[in-house]
């Protein structure tokens, strides 16, 4: 047979080559030549242990920008057991439907091209050659689908072992042959009559005259994007103890693709679920599953079809049983970076993985298929009294903690009659409550100035009655009145200074009062206004304990209506202080006592402020991602200017305020986002925000 040699190692002792006319090995060794086609043991034991990880394809293409997004869909299959050409017929279809709807990743259950049931027929040469074929009329095919990766299953012949893989097949390209790691041969699996188990190590072989990687120790890299990085197992390597996809993700796939030919049981479906949720979680991976279904022998088993697609524990996509339809969804690449970027133990060194490049050029698309909630740090539905109660105690017990280790058994609470220092307080009694504190020795006091409104000032009393604590008022109109007389400020001069020296004025005395006491501070501030920057430096923004530092507004907001739930006692007081327009209160009352002051009128909607922290603190989305989810978001609700209005105003103001939380009072963190500078946020006064700003202007 005359070969065409391709050099694919060079060593002292031995020379291998491929050819690429047929699947047979040319083996140059001590200057003799022979022919033979080697098994993946003989393969390695010539090799030893001085392989290396192989790189295939062109790994150089024009880079694309999809902020991250990538649409997978996972496929059932309606097979016919041995029947490759109705099956080709059928992978064709979903094929051509995942085209159309522009899917990027497409995922087909095991062994599709010949059924997962052909028991002792995946003997018959006959039946793999057929598939064999099929794969080339895929493959051929695939050739006008372009910008679509899809994964098919089938059975393979490599020198004496016959394996089940998976095959991913790209524009007219077979990328590489992936086989099963695990083989199972319990209760109803007896896969080890028929296949082997995955080679140790990859090799080389020669696939329709294209050289390609066999083995499972590879990894599909697309080099228009390369953070798309994709592994694959089959089935069984999901289910055991140490999963095939933690090694893949280990050397940086972010997808991992399943193929898949799972039975059904009763309860199996939720047990499945639940696998592929902490398998994506733990490996901090997309994960698109797609089961065996309708078509499959029913002999012995039933197929769901199932189809899954989970991200980094979240479902994106869960098809029904039985229904045979697809999940599909876009998956957010840049969201799973970020995260293990922040994990510096997600670092595990494992041996390199065999590198498989492809060029997909990748966009966003045109409609985003996720799922965006306007208020992210809120669960949806009806108020979660669970939840409420759980955040509430945490809050608690951080500061029964700071209370005991300061000896003190007083606390002070500003109380405005606002959401905040009502949470504070809330908190406060809480605290007082599991130390067996009287409440009595909690003080609420309300500082009454210039802005204060009668329905908050009425509020704040009422509900301080209700819970049993101390009320005091102390106005504070004529120490600010003296204080600005003393710097020279004009009091008719409504300016920063003039509503500064109010808010200081409140913290000196609530400060100064604890002291007198023998207290604590509790501070009141919450995290938006902290990332906003609403607060006064030395004002507001200083305590001796911040119970709210780690909770936003609109959390603030849910947490007082759940409490109101589980103290009817103070609902009235509590739903009224909801339904009160939030304001500082440092400008004076309309005519009517009413509040002329509305905060969310200045800096924009509590609710798109709180979407831009949570996704901005927990992800580091750049302000184009941000800008785009939010129109997902809030679509029909908020224009896209505005949203851009106030994506700027939220850029401008968290980097120009970093000097107000680089001095935070101590507070606990309680959710996923916090701002301490001592933990969760460390970032300089003097970072500059002009690219961020010039990136929101261009949008």
């Amino acid at each position: 047979m005359k070969a065409k040699p391709i050099t694919i190692l060079r060593d002292p002792k031995a020379l291998i080559e491929e050819t690429v006319d047929d699947e047979p090995i040319l083996i140059t060794k001590n200057g003799e030549e022979s022919l033979v086609v080697l098994s993946p043991d003989k393969y390695e034991s010539l090799l030893g242990n001085k392989t290396q990880a192989r790189v295939y394809g062109n790994h150089e293409a024009e880079p694309s920008d999809p902020l991250g997004f990538v649409r997978v869909r996972s496929a059932p299959v309606e097979v016919r057991v041995a029947n490759i050409k109705h099956n080709v017929g059928e992978i064709k279809k979903k094929m051509e439907e995942a085209h159309r709807d522009g899917v990027k990743v497409l995922v087909l259950p095991e062994l599709c091209l010949s059924s997962y049931t052909c028991g002792d027929l995946f003997g018959d040469k006959s039946l793999l050659d057929r598939c064999l074929e099929g794969l080339k009329d895929l493959k051929e095919y695939s050739k006008e689908l372009k910008g679509l990766l899809t994964f098919v299953g089938l059975p393979y012949m490599q020198g004496n072992c016959l394996y089940n893989v998976a095959a991913p097949i790209y524009e007219g390209h077979v990328l590489a042959l992936v086989p099963k790691k695990h083989i199972p041969n319990y209760k109803e699996f007896y896969e080890a009559r028929y296949f082997s188990r995955a080679p140790e190590k990859n090799i080389p072989i020669i696939l329709f005259k294209e050289k390609i990687p066999f083995g499972n120790k590879t990894v599909l890299v697309n080099s228009s994007y390369p953070d798309l990085k994709i592994g694959v197992e089959i089935c069984e390597d999901l289910w055991v103890s140490n999963p095939h996809s933690n090694d893949l993700s280990m050397n940086g796939a972010t997808l991992i693709c399943n193929l898949s030919a799972s039975n059904e049981t009763v309860g199996k479906r939720q047990y499945r679920e639940s696998l592929v949720s902490m398998t994506s979680a733990r490996q901090i991976s997309a994960y698109a599953y797609s089961s065996a279904g309708r078509g499959e022998s029913s002999t012995d088993l039933i197929f769901g079809g199932q189809c899954l697609i989970y991200e980094n524990g979240n479902c994106l996509s869960n098809s029904g049983l039985f229904d045979m339809k697809e999940a599909t969804a876009d998956i957010d690449i840049e969201k799973l970076l970020a995260e293990r970027r922040k994990m510096t133990t997600y670092n595990e060194q494992v041996e390199p993985f065999d590198q498989v490049y492809f060029s997909m050029p990748l966009e966003k698309p045109a409609k985003i298929m996720r799922n965006y909630e306007k208020n992210p740090f809120i669960p949806k539905g009806d108020i979660d009294l669970g939840r409420v109660s759980l955040i509430i105690r945490m809050q608690a017990e951080g500061l029964a903690k700071r209370l005991k280790a300061t000896y003190s058994k007083k606390a002070v609470v500003g109380l405005s009659g606002g959401l905040d220092s009502t949470l504070a307080l809330l908190v406060g009694v809480e605290a007082f409550t599991l130390l067996g504190l009287s409440k009595e020795n909690l003080i609420a006091i309300t500082l009454p100035a210039f802005g204060t409104s009668t329905r908050t000032r009425t509020n704040a009393e009422k509900l301080a009655q209700d819970l049993g604590v101390t009320f005091k008022e102390i106005n504070i109109k004529a120490s600010v009145l003296s204080h600005l007389r003393d710097i020279g400020h004009d009091p008719n001069d409504l300016n920063v200074t003039y509503e500064n020296a109010q808010a200081r004025e409140r913290t000196q005395v609530l400060l100064d009062y604890s002291n007198d006491i023998g207290g604590l501070m509790i501070g009141t501030g919450d995290l938006s206004e902290l990332c906003l920057g609403w607060t006064t430096y030395n004002g507001d923004h200083m305590s001796s304990y911040g119970v709210n530092a780690s909770i936003p507004k609109t959390l603030v907001r849910y947490l007082v209506v759940g409490y109101s739930r589980l103290h009817p006692e103070c609902a009235e007081a509590l739903l009224d202080i909801v339904d009160t327009p939030i304001s500082p209160e440092l400008l004076p009352t309309d005519e009517k006592g009413n509040i002329a002051q509305k905060t969310e009128d200045k800096i924009g909607p509590y609710e798109l402020h709180d979407f831009f922290i949570y996704h901005y603190l927990r992800f580091l989305y750049r302000p184009r991602k941000l800008y785009e989810i939010a129109k997902v978001a809030y679509e029909g609700s908020l224009g896209d200017d505005e949203i851009k209005k106030w994506l700027r105003e939220f850029f401008r103001r968290f980097f120009s305020n970093q000097f107000k939380r680089s001095c935070l009072p101590d507070g606990a963190k309680v959710g996923s986002v916090a701002i301490s500078p001592r933990g969760d946020w460390r970032m300089p006064s003097d970072a500059d925000s002009e690219e961020y700003l010039r990136e929101i202007d261009s949008l």
